[in-house]
């Protein structure tokens, strides 16, 4: 039997969590299942930088930081002093904020199709705000998607259905449990990359949709023209275009995706990021669009409370003055580099690359049937030796080339494991840990 013992503290408060909270945790990229589970942490104690420590005591590199919300480095003290300080003024007052008005005029400068705002606290409720405020502005109904946008009835109806790319559900693994079937035609999804496909769900629906969200990019650049021809698309026939960039937001550029590929939508949802791990969210988009909101009931006691916007303040303004964009390009570019050299130091097929704000592996295996395997071999050896990842990483602007190299030098050990598994025929010898789970595909390559 495995030695759980690095990590029997967070196994135990696992078994706990099982009889208090339904799933166990509040976030599914959360549970011990998206990692190795009896090798990786699943609770942490503390956190600061680059790096946080378990409730075992162990210390590691942490390239997953809170699913992308920290970007400068856990408890940065720019933007804790900030919050600090906010909350000997008041966390949330009785009257409204002038910190609303501070944020949105920022925001405005910043992301290429913000004219107005609204906030929520995460990215799916801005998600749904940004679905019923293109309902409200155009008096339609349908929704056309690509990409994964949350938790709420408005999106998971969708699951009713099937995918156009391949005739299974959209999110595969979850049921749409809860959520009313009725719903269901009320949000179609579309394939990422296929403009015609697009197009002739705007035809068949012809003075239907009301919006065309999608995720712009994920992990690779869309095609030549791609964005600008959905823009095109949505113009013709009278649909806001909302791009959600919770995921890929801040990191490209600090006007997100939108201004590193010059592609304007008439709609952008931000969460994640935009405050470095204190709940935040916004909506933000042209006038013409965002102005009928005023005459809709979207409507939160907390949306505006101080310490999130004090947050996102310091975040973004920070952002600018470390030079972001330039260096998380740095950054992915290293790592891959690094990463790729331990792989072909060590012989064993695969690459590092996409996005250079989250580059990720993937392994050149004889059989595909090994994949989930040596993946999770790799998750789960890269825990033992203080490295907390899956196959991608996002780096913050705390990580440094001296993370970077002990990383990769920790891959090349793991490396070595993987090939030779693969050329004795044991690999599955090495697995000590429950196969990694992914909790749903995502309509985006």
């Amino acid at each position: 039997m495995p030695d759980q013992s690095r990590v029997a503290r967070s196994l135990e408060l696992y078994r706990r969590a099982e009889a208090l909270i339904p799933g166990r945790t509040q976030l599914i990229s959360r549970r011990s299942s998206q990692f190795a589970h009896g090798a990786s942490p699943i609770y942490a104690a503390r956190a600061k930088g680059a790096r946080f420590i378990d409730v075992d005591e162990n210390e590691y590199i942490d390239w997953v930081n809170a699913v992308g919300a920290i970007i400068l480095g856990h408890a940065d003290d720019a933007v804790d002093g900030a919050v600090k300080a906010q909350i000997d003024r008041g966390s949330i007052f009785t009257l409204n904020s002038a910190l609303e008005i501070e944020l949105a005029e920022l925001l405005n400068e910043v992301i290429p199709s913000a004219e107005m705002a609204r906030y929520t606290k995460g990215g799916g409720e801005a998600n749904a705000v940004a679905a019923r405020i293109a309902r409200g502005a155009t008096g339609r109904s349908l929704i056309l998607f690509s990409g994964y946008h949350g938790w709420h009835d408005w999106y998971q109806s969708a699951n009713y259905l099937v995918d156009p790319e391949s005739g299974e559900f959209p999110f595969a693994g979850i049921e749409p449990i809860g959520v009313p079937a009725e719903l269901a035609g009320t949000a179609l999804p579309f394939v990422w990359g296929d403009l015609a496909g697009l197009r002739d769900l705007l035809r068949a629906h012809e003075g239907e949709v009301a919006g065309i969200m999608m995720e712009p990019i994920r992990s690779e650049l869309p095609p030549p023209g791609y964005l600008e021809g959905v823009q095109q698309l949505a113009r013709a026939h009278d649909a806001v275009l909302i791009f959600d960039e919770v995921s890929c937001g801040f990191r490209p550029r600090i006007g997100g995706v939108q201004e590193y590929l010059d592609v304007t939508p008439d709609m952008t949802v931000l969460a994640k990021a935009m405050s470095n791990g204190y709940p935040m969210g916004a909506v933000v988009g042209s006038r013409a669009v965002m102005e009928p909101a005023s005459r809709m009931f979207i409507s939160s006691s907390y949306w505006s409370d101080n310490l999130g916007l004090a947050a996102s303040l310091t975040t973004i303004r920070e952002l600018e003055r470390r030079n972001s964009a330039q260096r998380f390009e740095a950054l992915g570019r290293a790592l891959s580099e690094h990463i790729n050299q331990a792989l072909s130091d060590v012989g064993l097929g695969g690459s590092c690359g996409g996005m250079f704000w989250n580059p990720a592996i993937h392994l050149k295996l004889p059989d595909e049937s090994l994949r989930a395997v040596a993946n999770t071999i790799f998750i789960q050896e890269m825990a033992r030796r203080g490295i907390h990842c899956n196959m991608s990483f996002k780096a913050t602007l705390a990580h440094t080339m001296e993370d970077i190299e002990l990383t990769a030098q920790c891959a090349a050990e793991v490396f070595a494991l993987i090939k030779g598994g693969l050329e004795s025929g044991d690999l599955q010898q090495l697995l000590d840990s429950d196969l990694t789970k992914e909790p749903f595909r995502r309509l985006v390559r």
